[in-house]
């Protein structure tokens, strides 16, 4: 009996290296198998990036398409999703503007298959022999990669005084009520983010970006304007009383087709010329006296 178990235990030490070996194989093979599965599983899609590095010397300082893949398994549904997987996973120095990925803060316009829109919004089109191919705004400075200079945009803004403005000073500090009727009528119009996809959208502001406020600037003008809170409507509209501040506008309709948040710039810039129309003809038919 004893003789059996010594006979038994020998065996089984004389085997276990085999069978080591041989799990160690099996463990191989499958490890093997799984990754060449997943390779076979990857989604590959390719994003054609526009590169640009002012501080590049040499050839490297021209503009250059830089290709990227990523696969789709293992990124999540909207462009911006990848942008900040091939940041952080393949190339550092990609540059780009993004904050609450939400559609909310405008910070990630750029055209993307070409139309301008927020990459947090834009869905990765999942055809993968077809590249998508991104761009910063179009027709604007570019600081570096897909960041566009904004000061001429901001300054644009800043220049219709976005603001409630009052005349009576007892007014002032206090709250200023407001009809649901006349609330309703800004509808539409607050909801704009300045992504700046609009105006970088419409012809007539790339020909004419230093003097034309653009279609974004224009809806903002137009819902000071009508707010019946404010009280220098006469003084908005002649600040905007010249051959290019509005006119500029040829009714494209670029803007509304571009805007992220569904809104209508062009609608308002119609209602603005209205407006200005009715301000100049109120005023050719009340003439100013003629000074002593």
């Amino acid at each position: 009996m004893s003789s059996g178990l010594r006979i038994s235990r020998t065996v089984l030490r004389s085997s276990s290296p085999v069978l080591s070996l041989l799990t160690t194989q099996t463990l191989r093979c499958s490890a093997t198998a799984a990754a060449q599965t997943t390779e076979q599983n990857q989604r590959l899609k390719t994003f054609s990036i526009y590169r640009w590095n002012p501080e590049a010397e040499g050839d490297m300082k021209l503009p250059v398409m830089h290709k990227y893949q990523v696969d789709l398994n293992d990124c999540g549904p909207m462009v911006l999703d990848a942008l900040i997987k091939i940041k952080n996973e393949q190339d550092p120095t990609l540059t780009f503007r993004r904050s609450c990925r939400e559609g909310i803060c405008g910070s990630c316009a750029m055209n993307i298959g070409g139309t301008n829109t927020l990459a947090c919004l834009a869905r990765i089109d999942t055809n993968l022999s077809k590249k998508t191919k991104i761009y910063p705004l179009p027709h604007m400075y570019v600081v570096k990669d897909l960041v566009p200079d904004m000061n001429n945009f901001y300054a644009q803004y800043r220049s219709i005084e976005p603001f409630l403005k009052q005349k009576d000073a007892s007014k002032l500090g206090k709250e200023n009520f407001q009809s649901v009727a006349d609330r309703q009528k800004l509808d539409g119009l607050y909801e704009c983010i300045l992504c700046a996809c609009c105006s970088t959208s419409c012809p007539s502001y790339w020909w004419s970006s230093d003097k034309y406020l653009g279609p974004a600037v224009l809806m903002q003008a137009y819902r000071w304007i009508i707010d019946s809170r404010d009280e220098y409507q006469k003084e908005r509209l002649d600040r905007m009383n010249d051959p290019f501040s509005l006119y500029k506008c040829h009714t494209i309709m670029n803007c509304t087709k571009a805007c992220p948040k569904g809104l209508n710039p062009g609608l308002a810039i119609a209602e603005l010329k209205k407006m200005l129309a009715s301000h100049n003809s109120a005023e050719v038919a009340s003439p100013k006296p003629a000074a002593q």
